[in-house]
């Protein structure tokens, strides 16, 4: 499947120490892989229709867009990052 990486996303990735870009590659990957497996922990983001979140570590989250275009990558951050959408 395609990655598709929005602005918002690159600028938050970039602020991530290296530690957890590193950690975020390896979820990506994962994410391609097997959008089921239980590390990432996926779910819908109640609060926004079609908005899914994947865990990278017990601090951080992913938040994510399945489309027909493949899946998009909005943002990443600490828990709070769903304030940010």
């Amino acid at each position: 499947m395609k990655l598709i990486y929005t602005n918002s996303f690159k600028k938050d990735y970039q602020k991530l120490s290296n530690v957890i870009q590193n950690k975020t590659n390896q979820k990506i990957k994962l994410l391609v892989e097997n959008l089921s497996h239980p590390s990432l922990r996926v779910k819908k983001v109640q609060k926004y229709p079609g908005i899914l979140e994947g865990t990278i570590n017990k601090n951080y989250r992913l938040l994510f867009q399945i489309t027909s275009d493949g899946i998009i990558l909005l943002r990443i951050g600490k828990h709070d990052i769903l304030e940010q959408i």
